[in-house]
């Protein structure tokens, strides 16, 4: 067992929790300290070294208290949504909305809520195949549920903003969603992550299930906007029923180390599934997306795009893999992950998979690894653009057609001009210019 795992299982005996979470976390802390620690030889961490997270863990890890809200934290103001802010982890009532029937905090779950908790909490991620789902496990002393009644659509969309602040010692936070959709119900929600620009060295875990029911539907955000020395290591896992429909996008720049897994079931005929993700890593930063679609019955489909943009000496992985079952016959399935590299010191691992054991299906994939055009970059300086915005228009082209796929206008809006900055453009008009 390395120090990491042993001060993470420290920290996990100090914290207090509801009485009905002991199970969950005995459970996740059994599996954690007796797993090994990946290294280059682990498959699924072959190239994202976890030694950021092992070179900066404290002699004492500590989950910091509720702290102030910091300057430079830009929260989507345009989203008319039911806010709920955690900072640090914690959770801050100060800077919440009053919370619907439908959301309530695993702190102040009833009898009835805390039953279908247990029903679902750790039970839709394989703590055995996800490392960190075991931590977290371990750690869940708090978490927020979401769950709609059948027939019922959640009144307003539910933003969830995670927020990082500078500490004198490294934070750690651990965020738990549980969000559980009956039969015919209808969801939208949006995960922010963000860090002040002083963040050092603080850790963020995040852990999100979702069930959905027989005919419902999920539209689903994952922004992740933190500073670049802030760790981060997060998942999101979906259990599809029977003609049920998720939607989800998410956006993430890099940092020292994060990692994002998407994870989801196809456990009901009919059931789709539409991903698409965007990765902007930069300077020396490093982003690792791992997907994994699993088709265990007939007649369901997936359409995954990711996208990528790696600059300076910044590293990207994806890694997607659909696997069709013996038993899934009539499957629809697509992986697209298309890759720009902007210098020459940047590097992308990309390793799309089709694993397929049933005979009637039509399933593609498809990685792409390329530069900027250099005949679009002539034509655009001869018509008067310098070299760096012609550089800037065609990289944000590159995303812009996801970008536009974006459902909330609100998102669109608060993304738009911040991407723009990242490629060295002030006008948000770079945002409507659009290339193929």
């Amino acid at each position: 067992m390395t120090d990491f795992q042993r001060q993470a299982l420290t920290l996990a005996q100090e914290q207090t929790s509801p009485e009905w979470l002991t199970p969950l976390r005995e459970q996740g802390a059994a599996r954690w300290a007796a797993a090994a620690w990946p290294t280059r030889k682990t498959e699924l961490w072959k190239y994202t070294p976890l030694t950021p997270l092992q070179n900066t863990c404290p002699s004492q890890w500590a989950v910091k208290p509720n702290g102030d809200w910091q300057q430079g934290i830009e929260p989507i103001e345009e989203l008319d949504a039911t806010r709920l802010v955690f900072i640090n982890g914690q959770f801050s009532a100060e800077h919440s909305s009053a919370l619907p029937e439908a959301v309530v905090r695993f702190a102040d779950a009833n009898a009835g809520q805390s039953e279908l908790i247990k029903q679902h909490l750790g039970k839709v991620v394989d703590a055995e195949r996800h490392l960190f789902a075991a931590l977290s496990n371990a750690w869940a002393a708090d978490g927020i549920l979401v769950h709609v009644a059948a027939g019922q659509k959640l009144g307003k969309p539910l933003y969830v903003l995670n927020v990082s602040t500078p500490e004198a010692e490294p934070a750690v936070s651990n965020q738990r969603l549980l969000m559980v959709l009956d039969d015919n119900s209808q969801a939208e929600v949006i995960e922010h992550f963000l860090s002040s620009a002083e963040q050092q060295n603080g850790f963020v875990n995040t852990l999100t299930e979702v069930v959905v029911g027989a005919n419902a539907q999920v539209q689903h955000y994952r922004i992740n906007l933190e500073q670049e020395d802030l760790l981060h290591v997060g998942g999101v896992h979906v259990d599809l029923h029977r003609s049920s429909r998720f939607y989800g996008f998410t956006l993430a720049q890099g940092s020292r180390l994060k990692r994002i897994d998407y994870q989801v079931n196809h456990r009901g005929e009919g059931a789709h599934l539409e991903l698409h993700g965007v990765y902007l890593p930069r300077n020396k930063q490093l982003i690792d997306y791992h997907t994994n679609v699993e088709h265990c019955v007939p007649h369901c489909t997936t359409n995954e795009v990711f996208r990528g943009i790696v600059g300076d000496a910044s590293k990207a992985v994806f890694n997607g893999r659909i696997h069709i079952h013996p038993q899934a016959q009539k499957t629809l399935a697509q992986l697209s992950n298309k890759n720009l590299l902007t210098s020459h010191q940047a590097e992308i691992n990309t390793k799309p998979e089709l694993e397929i054991y049933a005979d009637d299906v039509r399933c593609a994939h498809g990685a792409t690894i390329s530069q900027l055009d250099q005949t679009s970059l002539f034509y655009l300086q001869s018509r008067g653009v310098s070299k760096a915005d012609a550089m800037s228009m065609l990289s944000f082209g590159f995303i812009n057609e996801l970008l536009n796929e974006v459902p909330e206008p609100a998102i669109q809006h608060y993304l738009r001009p911040r991407l723009a900055a990242l490629f060295g453009r002030e006008d948000t008009e770079l945002g409507q210019l659009a290339y193929e």
